[in-house]
Parts: structure tokens; C-alpha cells; sequence
């Protein structure tokens, strides 16, 4: 993660020679780590003569592990946890540093330390959902971004698997646990999204930003004349398995079509601080002057793909931010009418956070 992977796609390549139990343990403590981090510095702080956020990155990563064991996990002993964090330390060639790693443990194992959950998340974070949501929604979507995600899949018009609890979309089934067989995982605020372009057999439509291609295939169950995009042409060939064509290109720039399309799903790059959950690496690498570049990107590919709209069409824009410049912000000016706005919120509503907005033409 500190290298700029994906914790998901990073913890599952190096725990492939793991155990269930023991990659179960490995997802337990990375995820957790990553959703608590600002909340475990403060106790491990709390016993530190030295700032955490100064330490070497290895200590630093090294204790928030540990923290997070000896507070939030219950199957490991407190002297295993210590005596692995030393010998960790001396793995990442600091042992000299294995004493203050110990005294650091040891001290927040004796003491009695609390830190807020909104410590979880980044203060500027926090500000800024509580200046736009209020104070009791912000606590709760913070609250939310400490859980691990509900596994929801897609069941379309096919028979659910046993166990799986049907919700109000569409569609969607929540599956708390069991195998998942033929279907796919995609959070109900995502499957929430494609309704709103209220496809019609035949029609041509147009996913600017496809991949990986869960909303695509999700529209694919109307018999309709789809044709997807995407800027990355490694991500383009995993969508190829939709039978649909697939365009490579920059979205940004006028797009290569000569027809118009009734229905465009633009599912925009954002910050996704409506999925910390699902994503808690985020929220430390998010800065706030990110988000002017980000709504560059975003006006200038829903203005290229409005280009594309046939009359009478509906364009959908989406995105998994909570944040109005992204959301709001981009859609206002957009030179044609905002039907209808959808917002999903993590902590008052099932899932990731997810905002669209239906536009016309």
C-alpha cells in the first residue's frame, strides 16, 4: 500500500501460500490497520516520547499492526504480538530500534488509552463531512468506513443463492455468507446506479469509463446495442469477455463515433471516499488539493460524452465520492437539464457511498 498498490490487490498476491485461517488472520490485520490507522498513532503515541508520524516507516507500520492486534483482535496473545513486532523490526534491518518497539507495546498494553473513532479519518476529511452533511451523518459515515463491506452480488432475474436476503434494488441480493457460485460480487450503491438510465430493448448505449465492467454487465441484461470505453488498454481487454466492442481512448477528448447513443452511463474517476470500507488506503493518500484536478477530468469527460447524447436521451454521471466537487459541483454547469439526483451514503444507507445524476437532452 505504502508503494501505491491496492491493499486488496496486494494482500491477495502475497497471500497466496497462506492458509484460509491464516490469510483470513493476514485480510483481519491489513484491513483493519488501514481502516484505524489515525486512531491507533494516537494510542501508540500516547506512549512514545517521539511523534509516530516521525518514525521510520517501517516502525511505524510495525506498531500500528500490533496496536491494532492488541486492541481490536482477540487470537493472538499480547506476548506473541510484542515478540513477533521485535522480530519484525529486526526483519526490516532496525533492530536497534527493537527496544523502543517493545516499550511502545508494553506501555499500551498497561495503560488504559482511547482514541475516538472519527480519529480514524483524517481531520480535513471529517471537517468537510461534517460542514456538508451535518455532525450526526459524518459520525456515521465514519463509523461505517471502520466495518468491513457486506458482500451483495448481482442476481439479475436468476434464482438467488440459499441464504441470500433480496433488497430494494433490484436485482441485488445481500449474501452474508456461503459461496457465491456463478454470481458476482458489486456493492448494492453500484448496482443502484444503472436503473436510473432505465434502458429500453434496443437502444444504443454508450459506458464511457467501463472497466472493470460490473455496471456494463449489469446493463447487458436489457438486449441492447452497447458499446463500451476505456482509457487503459489493459483494463479494456478484461471488458472484451462482455462480447460488446471496446474502445480505447481518452474520454476526455472527443470520443471517435459518428452515432449518437439514447443512453450513456458515465461512471467518472473519483477520489472513492464513498467506498473507505471496501478501500481504507485511501483516506491516507487523499489530499485535498486532489480535488481540483480530479473535477477537471470529471467536467471534461461528462462535456465529451454529452456530445454523444441523441435527442430525447438520458445521460447517467456517477461517481463513489461523497465530495460535492466531484458530484454536484460538476453536473451544475453542464449545459443541459438535471433531471433527478441519487445519493447513497455510507451509514445511513446499505453499501458504499454513491452519488448519479440523471441528465437530458
Amino acid at each position: 500500500m505504502e508503494r501505491g498498490a491496492w491493499s486488496a490487490e496486494a494482500l491477495a498476491a502475497k497471500s497466496q501460500h497462506l492458509d484460509s485461517r491464516d490469510a483470513g488472520l493476514a485480510s483481519d490485520i491489513v484491513f483493519g490497520t488501514l481502516r484505524r490507522r489515525g486512531q491507533l498513532d494516537l494510542i501508540a503515541g500516547a506512549c512514545s516520547t517521539r511523534p509516530i508520524a516521525k518514525l521510520d516507516l517501517e516502525i511505524r507500520i510495525v506498531l500500528e499492526m500490533s496496536v491494532y492486534q492488541c486492541l481490536f483482535l482477540d487470537r493472538v496473545p499480547d506476548h506473541a504480538i510484542v515478540n513477533d513486532a521485535v522480530e519484525l523490526t529486526r526483519r526490516a534491518g532496525k533492530a536497534s530500534a527493537a527496544g523502543f518497539v517493545n516499550a511502545i507495546l508494553r506501555g499500551v498494553m498497561r495503560a488504559v488509552i482511547t482514541a475516538p473513532d472519527d480519529a480514524a479519518t483524517p481531520a480535513w476529511l471529517m471537517e468537510r463531512w461534517r460542514a456538508e452533511f451535518g455532525p450526526e451523518v459524518a459520525g456515521a459515515i465514519a463509523a461505517a468506513s471502520l466495518l468491513p463491506p457486506q458482500r451483495f452480488i448481482r442476481t439479475g432475474g436468476a434464482e438467488p443463492p440459499q441464504g441470500a436476503i433480496e433488497t430494494e434494488v433490484a436485482g441485488c441480493h445481500l449474501l452474508p455468507s456461503g459461496d457465491v457460485g456463478h454470481f458476482r460480487f458489486q456493492d448494492i450503491g453500484s448496482q443502484a446506479v444503472v436503473p436510473l438510465l432505465e434502458l429500453q430493448p434496443g437502444h444504443r448505449f454508450l459506458d464511457v469509463c467501463a472497466a472493470p465492467g460490473n455496471k456494463t454487465a449489469q446493463a447487458l441484461e436489457t438486449p441492447i446495442r452497447a458499446v463500451a470505453c476505456e482509457l487503459h488498454p489493459a483494463r479494456a481487454q478484461g471488458l472484451r469477455t462482455l462480447g460488446i466492442p471496446v474502445v480505447v481512448a481518452d474520454a476526455r477528448n472527443p470520443l471517435p463515433f459518428a452515432t449518437k447513443f439514447e443512453r450513456i452511463l458515465v461512471d467518472a474517476p473519483c477520489t472513492g471516499t464513498g467506498t473507505l470500507s471496501r478501500n481504507p488506503e485511501i483516506k491516507w493518500r487523499l489530499k485535498p488539493e486532489d480535488l481540483p484536478d480530479l473535477q477537471g477530468r470529471q467536467r471534461a469527460i461528462l462535456s465529451s460524452a454529452l456530445e454523444l447524447l441523441a435527442p430525447g436521451g438520458r445521460l447517467v454521471y456517477s461517481t463513489c465520492s461523497l465530495e460535492r466537487e466531484e458530484n454536484e459541483d460538476v453536473v451544475a454547469n453542464c449545459g443541459h437539464p438535471v433531471l433527478s439526483t441519487m445519493r447513497r451514503l455510507p451509514g445511513r444507507d446499505a453499501g458504499d457511498g454513491f452519488f448519479a445524476a440523471v441528465i437530458g437532452n
